[in-house]
């Protein structure tokens, strides 16, 4: 990830504009500007680590965010972690994973926009190793969708690999995927499919969803590369999967609909190449983390 780029900047800048953060009225008023202090970022529960790379950047911003506004700058910052902590990593409750040491008064102004993404990150990463580690030792990958917060879809969809899983489309530009709407407008499956194979630009690859047997065979006989078998059960995708392996045995088969924890081992043993998780990033929940302040001895 690279946390410098222009629009992942513009995320953050976002972040700490929209908690007017260089605008701590709070602060400004309780706590000397010289004051230094040690902020801990501390985990309240097991998780799987995201976002680590945001914090120094964040606190970069909103330095250049006090400068703007006429005031003096907080002065030098550090965020520190061990060496065995960066993104991707669990971790227990109660354990450390990052120490920032600045100006006090800019880190009880970021404070909470930095919580704030670390948790959401971390929760997306950790529900997604729940989901790697139910189909390990099967050939099934987890994958996200679109189904991401307006805005954040990069972060959401980084927290999503930090946790095993892997991205899928990560916009409409990114991959031709014919869903029921484009069916239904588009003229039934056999019309959409044909435009989309004969029209398509370059190698981009063509999934069409279907949801029985004999769309199945619409899709299969109409040449589709990737068939997504949305709303079956176990039972039925591996009957799909046992007629697209003997029609087509390189068609990448996915599955999305009703994917629970206690179910998506039984879709991955159906024989699905990948599982479509919306609720990755549509609702996983954010993870309890907390900063501990502390004033530097002076």
């Amino acid at each position: 990830m690279d946390w410098k780029s222009r629009r992942i900047v513009a995320i953050l800048e976002g972040a700490l504009i929209e908690d007017r953060a260089a605008e701590d009225v709070t602060t400004s008023l309780t706590i000397d500007r010289k004051l230094r202090a040690t902020g801990s970022i501390v985990a309240r529960e097991p998780c799987i680590v995201a976002g680590l790379g945001a914090v120094p950047v964040i606190m970069e911003l909103f330095n250049a965010l006090v400068v703007k506004s006429g005031a003096p700058s907080v002065g030098r910052f550090e965020v520190i972690s061990h060496p065995e902590i960066f993104d991707g990593v669990k971790v227990k409750r109660g354990q450390p994973i990052a120490v920032v040491r600045s100006n006090a008064c800019a880190l009880l102004a970021t404070e909470r926009v930095i919580l704030n993404l670390l948790q959401r990150m971390s929760g997306i990463a950790t529900l997604t190793q729940e989901f790697v580690r139910a189909v390990a030792g099967t050939r099934t990958k987890i994958v996200d969708t679109r189904k991401t917060i307006p805005g954040l879809r990069v972060l959401d969809k980084y927290a999503v690999c930090c946790g095993g899983g892997l991205n899928h489309r990560l916009d409409l530009r990114d991959g031709i995927s014919i869903k029921r709407n484009h069916i239904a407008l588009g003229g039934g499956i056999e019309k959409t499919l044909s435009n989309a194979l004969k029209f398509r630009s370059g190698k981009q690859s063509v999934q069409i969803e279907i949801r029985s047997v004999d769309e199945l065979e619409l899709a299969i006989k109409g040449g589709a590369e990737s068939i997504l078998l949305d709303n079956m059960t176990p039972a039925a995708v591996k009957k799909a999967v046992k007629l697209i392996r003997a029609a087509r045995p390189t068609t990448q088969i996915e599955v999305s609909g009703p994917v629970t924890l206690a179910n998506v081992r039984k879709y991955a043993l159906a024989g699905a190449d990948l599982i479509a998780v919306g609720k990755l990033t549509e609702s996983a929940a954010a993870v309890n983390l907390g900063m501990r302040v502390a004033p530097d001895a002076s």
